[in-house]
């Protein structure tokens, strides 16, 4: 059973730096949005392509509270129960397999 726990363990980290490179993504988005980004910049291309989808229907549920938008702030604290959450059962589920 070492190799199905092995496999989970890798699983989870996949998961772990999956979670993490999109935060950081997320938070890149956040702060080209403080200034006026060229559109066409490829860089800014893809952060939007890369957050909208998700972004998109918490700010739609959210609106615009005191002119803020709070929805990067929304999803940083989801990946981050996400990380804690499911990542860590991953993890827990592995070691009692090996």
């Amino acid at each position: 059973m070492f190799v199905a726990g092995n496999a989970l363990q890798g699983l989870a980290r996949v998961l772990e730096m999956v979670l993490s490179l999109y935060t950081w993504i997320i938070i890149a988005r956040a702060l080209v949005s403080w200034v006026s980004p060229d559109p066409w910049n490829p860089i800014v291309q893809f952060l939007e392509r890369a957050t909208e989808p998700v972004l998109e229907p918490i700010r739609r549920r959210l609106g615009w509270q005191m002119g803020i938008d709070l929805s990067p702030l929304i999803v940083i604290l989801i990946l981050y129960f996400l990380q804690y959450a499911l990542v860590q059962s991953l993890y827990e589920t592995a070691a009692q397999l090996h």
